[in-house]
């Protein structure tokens, strides 16, 4: 692995980028209705509980990776293999991201650009700054999670103030009852985004502390989680249930409502930026970990993996999907249910499982 170390206040700004991604900008919890905001909360207690789970596992291995304390939980073959699969859905997941940010930046800003084109673009940004490491990445977050927030607070005032925030449109509470939400939350919102938080067990070991873990992974989970439940349901209440669960952007239609003083409007902007930040972000680390993963399972130079892996990276971005609605549809209706619950949920238990099952074994042989 690389030598590096990343502080906590990197972490966290890492973190808190990584789990808005682009659930801060696609379509998201709208199976549960007015209720997506709520679903939200749920998944986020959902994925604090997962980050326990990760949290004893990674405690027990500090100086290990996943890809690293799998072999040690599993043995050399299962664990490597276990590895090699965490490895292949990181690398999927990235390209999933990949995907999406070129779809959303042709269809508002780019109509007539080749998706081919702008995921080039993206994929050697991307390639170029793993390069650089891991500590560039991280100061580079630093820096950024400012520029998010001020375009936040800017986007949410222009919206607040535009005169179509209608939050009658949330009610009435519950009118489908209580099952579109716990459907919704588990295991979609759980795993999507909270459970992805997983992927910063390759990135523990580079924590200059490693005993401040536990405070910056709640906080930033907690944060973002809440952002995401009032984006959502702000989204409903300027656009209403119906036109958020057709639009693909719901975020793009809200603050394209804007219109202050006939002067102040077309404030797209503010979402494509973000949404280049959050995903280039997200998909930094996805593609980040899956190289140190291959470099720790093949015991090579993680340099000399970044620039090939790229190049698979940008095919797999095209070849995922023919188009952006079958792309939502997978997202929506296959991945959470078979490859999300498989590594954000299955198999951390049963790392957990076999864990403490050994530990007590020990202890009563001592």
């Amino acid at each position: 692995m690389e030598k590096a170390k990343i502080s906590v206040i990197q972490l966290f700004a890492l973190m808190f980028i990584f789990e808005l991604g682009t659930a801060l900008v696609v379509s998201y919890g709208v199976t549960a209705g007015k209720e997506a905001w709520l679903a939200t909360l749920f998944g986020l207690c959902g994925g604090i509980v997962l980050f326990f789970i990760h949290y004893y596992v990674m405690r027990q291995y500090p100086n290990l990776p996943l890809t690293g304390y799998a072999r040690k939980i599993f043995g050399n073959y299962i664990g490597w293999t276990i590895g090699l699969l965490y490895v292949t859905y990181f690398l999927y997941i990235a390209a999933r991201n990949l995907r999406e940010f070129g779809d959303l930046l042709i269809s508002s800003t780019l109509p007539n650009t080749p998706a081919l084109a702008v995921n080039i673009l993206m994929i050697l940004a991307v390639c170029y700054v793993l390069y650089l490491g891991i500590e560039v990445v991280a100061r580079s977050a630093e820096v950024f999670i400012i520029i998010l927030i001020l375009l936040g607070v800017a986007g949410n005032l222009a919206v607040l103030f535009s005169g179509y925030v209608d939050f009658h449109q949330l009610q009435p509470f519950l009118e489908n009852g209580w099952k579109p939400v716990f459907t919704t939350a588990f295991p979609r919102i759980i795993a999507f985004p909270f459970g992805e938080m997983i992927v910063f067990t390759m990135l523990y070991p580079y924590l200059n502390r490693s005993e401040a873990v536990k405070k910056v992974w709640l906080s930033a989970i907690i944060s973002s989680g809440l952002i995401l439940s009032y984006t959502t349901a702000l989204n409903i209440a300027v656009l209403g249930v119906e036109n958020v669960e057709r639009s693909t952007f719901p975020l793009l239609s809200t603050i394209g409502k804007v219109n202050l003083f006939d002067f102040i409007q077309r404030l797209d902007v503010i979402v494509v930026f973000t949404l280049l930040l959050t995903v280039f972000f997200k998909a930094i680390i996805y593609f980040y970990c899956a190289v140190i993963g291959m470099a720790d399972l093949f015991k090579l130079n993680f340099r000399h993996v970044v620039f090939p892996t790229g190049v698979i990276l940008l095919i797999l971005s095209m070849a995922i999907a023919s188009n952006f609605v079958e792309h939502s549809e997978e997202g929506r209706f296959i991945i959470p249910y078979y490859l999300h619950s498989t590594f954000l949920i299955s198999l951390p238990l049963l790392m957990l499982l076999v864990v403490l099952v050994r530990s007590r074994l020990m202890n009563k042989t001592n």
